[in-house]
C-alpha cells in the first residue's frame, strides 16, 4: 500500500548498503505508520549527482518513503558526517579493526599505510591477527612479537583464530556498542572472523589462490550490519595495495603515536627525525620505538 498524500513521509535512516544507484537505508526515526528498525532501497535524488555528492555506506540520510508495502523511497539529504574513511569508503564509524593474518605473511607496509590513514582521519584503529594456529607465519615471523610490536606503539592489538575459536571473546567485547569497519587484505579472514563472531551472519567466505598465493575477493560490496542493539560491523572487500601519497610528507611524523612524547624535545624546530643529531625520537628507538616501526617510517618518508 502507497501512503496517502497527505501523510508524514519523512524519515531519518542510516545506509547499510549501495550497489548500482540503490542504498538500502535502515530507518531509524521518523512518522508514526512507518515500521522503525525496517529497511527501504531507496534512490538518490539527481540533486547529489549535480553536487558531486556521493552517498556512502554509513551515512545517516533524510529520505522520504515512496511505497511502503514495497519498501522503497528516496533520498533526500546527507546529514552531517562525524567522518570518511577513504579506503573503504565508509562514513561515520567509531573504530576501525584493522585485519592481517599469519598466512598470508604480514605485509608491514601495508598495515602502518592503513593505520597512518586511520590516524589521519581520527579513527580508532585496533590490530586483529587472524589465524594464529598457523603461527609462526610462512616467513618465520611469530604474530607475539608483531602484537608486541603494536602495543608499544598504543594500539589494541589482540590475536585471534576464526577457525579454532582463539580470542573471539575479547574481540567481541571490543565491538560492544560500537560501529566498527572489518578492513584489510584478501584472504586474512575478515568474514571468516564475523561469522566466528555472529554466526546468523552467514557470509560468503574464501581462502587464498595456490596460484598467486593471495587472497580471493568474496566480499564485493560494503555494508553495514547491526549485530546488536546497538553495535553494527562493516565488512568490506579486501584488496591488495595502499598507498598514503595523498598525505604530505611533513604530517607522516603526526601519525605515529609512539612519537608523540618525543618529537617535540628535539634539537631542531622541525626535526624529521632521520638525519638530525640529537633528535629525541632516535634517541628512543629499540627502548620505546619499535626498530621495525621506526624504519617502516623511514620508507614513508623517503
Amino acid at each position: 500500500m502507497t501512503l496517502a498524500d497527505n501523510s508524514p513521509r519523512s524519515l531519518i535512516g542510516r545506509i547499510t548498503k549501495g550497489v548500482g544507484g540503490n542504498y538500502w537505508v535502515l530507518a531509524s526515526c521518523g512518522t508514526s505508520g512507518v515500521t522503525l528498525g525496517k529497511e527501504f532501497v531507496c534512490q538518490a535524488r539527481g540533486l547529489f549527482r549535480k553536487q558531486e555528492i556521493t552517498p556512502l555506506v554509513g551515512d545517516f540520510v533524510e529520505f522520504s518513503v515512496v511505497d511502503e508495502a514495497q519498501a522503497t523511497g528516496f533520498l533526500q539529504k546527507i546529514l552531517p558526517r562525524a567522518n570518511t574513511l577513504i579506503r573503504p569508503k565508509v562514513a561515520n564509524v567509531d573504530q576501525v579493526v584493522v585485519v592481517c593474518a599469519v598466512r598470508p605473511a604480514i605485509n608491514m607496509h601495508m598495515l602502518d599505510a592503513f593505520l597512518i590513514s586511520c590516524e589521519k582521519q581520527d579513527v580508532n584503529a585496533i590490530l586483529c591477527i587472524n589465524k594464529i594456529e598457523l603461527e609462526p607465519d610462512s616467513a618465520g615471523q611469530s604474530y607475539k612479537e608483531v602484537l608486541k610490536m603494536y602495543e608499544m606503539a598504543g594500539y589494541i592489538a589482540l590475536g585471534v583464530s576464526a577457525k579454532a575459536g582463539l580470542g573471539l571473546d575479547a574481540l567481541r567485547e571490543l565491538l560492544a556498542g560500537k560501529v566498527s569497519i572489518f578492513a584489510g587484505a584478501s584472504g586474512v579472514g575478515k568474514s571468516s572472523i564475523l561469522n566466528a563472531l555472529y554466526p546468523n551472519l552467514a557470509l560468503e567466505t574464501g581462502g587464498l589462490s595456490e596460484k598467486i598465493g593471495r587472497g580471493k575477493h568474496t566480499t564485493r560490496h560494503t555494508s553495514l550490519v547491526q549485530v546488536g542493539s546497538d553495535s553494527f560491523v562493516v565488512d568490506s572487500p579486501g584488496f591488495t595495495s595502499l598507498n598514503i601519497d595523498h598525505i604530505p610528507k611533513n604530517e607522516i611524523q603526526d601519525y605515529y603515536p609512539e612519537f608523540d612524547d618525543y618529537k617535540y624535545e628535539c634539537y631542531y624546530v622541525g626535526c624529521n627525525h632521520i638525519t638530525e643529531h640529537d633528535c629525541a625520537v632516535k634517541e628512543q628507538v629499540g627502548l620505546t620505538i619499535h626498530p621495525v616501526r621506526y624504519e617502516q617510517y623511514r620508507v614513508f618518508m623517503k
